[in-house]
Parts: C-alpha cells; sequence; structure tokens
C-alpha cells in the first residue's frame, strides 16, 4: 500500500499552476532544490512522470494532468479537516427549535450531518409545541425554529407544505367508533383545523386524550382508545396511516416554516440553515446537497 503526502501534493499543485518549480518554491517559501525533491518523491511513489521536462519550459504529462484533479480535491479536503477541527470560529452553541411532530424522521439526519461539518459545535435541540417555539424565539432565547402552521408566515422561509392525515393503531377501529375519539396535544396547532373539519362534516367527536407529553398520545392511539393527525410522513413508526376511505372528512395542508435564516450571523448557522432546507424538501425536488 502506498501512501501519498499531502506536502509533495500540494508542491505539485503549485509547480502546476505557476509553471515552474522556481516560481513555486517562491510561493511555497521552500528552496527550488527542495521543491524538486519533492516531486521526486511523488514520481517515485507513481512509478510515473509527473513532468515534461523535454522543452523550455516545464508541462504536465497525461499522468500529470490527471493527478492534479486528484490532487487539488485532496489538499482541499485536507484543508477543510484541519480548519473545521482546529479553527476557534467554530466553537460555540446554536439553539435550534423544533415542534415534538416533526422532530423524525429529518432532524437526526441534519444533525449528524452537522456534527461532521462542525464537531466542535454544539447544537442544542428543544422539542416544544410551535407557539412555545415561537415565545422561546421572540424572547432571543433560540436562534432557529421551526413551525407547523396554516399559514406562511410573515417573517419565515416557507420550507414546504404537507397534508395533515388521521393516524391510528395498526389494524385499528378507533377510527369507526362515534363519536369519533380524538388524542390532542392541548397547545396542538392541527387541532383546531381537525375539528373544524370534523363539525362541518357533522361527524360527532368528542376529545379522549388532552396532555401536553406526546409519548401519552402515542400510548393512547396505539391502543386503539382513539385517532390522531399528523403531518403526512412523519408517522410515529408504531401508528399507521388511516385508510378511511372517505368515513373522515380530508384535512387541509399546513406549513413548515424556518425563523431565524435572514439573521444567520456565522457560517456554520448558514449551513445549518441549508441542512434544513434540504431535508425537508420536498419528496422529487432533489437530493441533500453538500455545504460548508
Amino acid at each position: 500500500m502506498r501512501n501519498l503526502d499531502i506536502t509533495t501534493l500540494r508542491s505539485f499543485i503549485a509547480v502546476a499552476d505557476s509553471g515552474g518549480v522556481t516560481r513555486a518554491a517562491g510561493f511555497l517559501h521552500l528552496t527550488q532544490s527542495a521543491v524538486s525533491m519533492q516531486i521526486k518523491r511523488l514520481e517515485e511513489t507513481l512509478g510515473v512522470e509527473l513532468l515534461d521536462r523535454s522543452g523550455r519550459t516545464i508541462a504536465l504529462t497525461a499522468a500529470g494532468e490527471q493527478l492534479l484533479v486528484y490532487a487539488r480535491r485532496m489538499v482541499g479536503l485536507n484543508d477543510e479537516v484541519v480548519s473545521r477541527l482546529t479553527d476557534q470560529a467554530f466553537e460555540g452553541e446554536i439553539i435550534l427549535g423544533v415542534p415534538h411532530d416533526i422532530v423524525y424522521p429529518v432532524i437526526p439526519r441534519v444533525l449528524k450531518r452537522f456534527n461532521a461539518l462542525y464537531p466542535r459545535m454544539r447544537v442544542q435541540l428543544i422539542a416544544s409545541y410551535t407557539r412555545r417555539l415561537q415565545e422561546h424565539f421572540a424572547r432571543g432565547e433560540c436562534d432557529l425554529i421551526l413551525t407547523t402552521e396554516p399559514t406562511t408566515g410573515t417573517e419565515a422561509e416557507t420550507l414546504t407544505e404537507l397534508p395533515l392525515c388521521w393516524v391510528g393503531a395498526p389494524g385499528g377501529a378507533a377510527w369507526r367508533r362515534r363519536p369519533l375519539r380524538l388524542a390532542f396535544g392541548r397547545q396542538c396547532m392541527f387541532r383546531p383545523k381537525v375539528i373544524a373539519a370534523l363539525d362541518q362534516a357533522g361527524l360527532p367527536w368528542e376529545l379522549a386524550v388532552e396532555t401536553d407529553s406526546d409519548r401519552t398520545i402515542e400510548a393512547t392511539v396505539s391502543a386503539d382508545l382513539a385517532v390522531h393527525v399528523v403531518l403526512e410522513g412523519t408517522e410515529p413508526p408504531q401508528l399507521e396511516r388511516i385508510d378511511h376511505g372517505g368515513a373522515l372528512p380530508e384535512l387541509p395542508a399546513h406549513f413548515i416554516n424556518l425563523y431565524g435564516a435572514e439573521a444567520a450571523a456565522s457560517k456554520p448557522v448558514e449551513d445549518l440553515v441549508d441542512l434544513l432546507r434540504d431535508g425537508f424538501r420536498p419528496a422529487g425536488a432533489g437530493r441533500m446537497r453538500a455545504v460548508g
């Protein structure tokens, strides 16, 4: 196994960019002989000639042209790693607020990618209800928040629009019973729209659970004692979307809005914003792009 040395690759790039060993030596603050020795060592490692020395000026051979592409990528990646791990500017904390019901599946992937980019940065995740997160943000207690709202926010960036869907226990029958038993959080943004849709459809309903605990809601619904409503694609694994065949009213869409993006004060915050945008990008609109 032969290993390439970043220092020799850096010298090779300098020779290629400057058109000669002498100029490259001045750029690298090395002697001409030191640069020449590094190029020779690189050629011996690879077993190919990288420079065409037959003319008055030095040119790259075909192998040298091919190596140059890889060398730029390797040196660039080396410099990025060193910068991320040692630059004091990339230390600190970002406070991110996210509604309970949209933490999964996107946020864990976003946090994992962000940690790879900025291992010395800490993201403090606050999971709460939209109204509480808006209060935190208004008091300056969060750098960024996501919300689930029936409209686009006047001071927010809308990341996506998702329809609400009915969920219940796998193979459950609670959705067939009347009055329809509902499980909701006290501050759930979906609740008013769901109740309005039921009233408009003339379906009787009652609150089986009104709580501040998502776990209480999930336990009640998974026991087939009530039904719940979530944004499509955010169903908990122990619940399933109800195929009601029109027995329950269709529900309106809600928006996932991002607050704080315009005031991003640092490169890490900007990159976290980009990861959130990519994470909630509608299906078919493209894959997560590289940031950094």
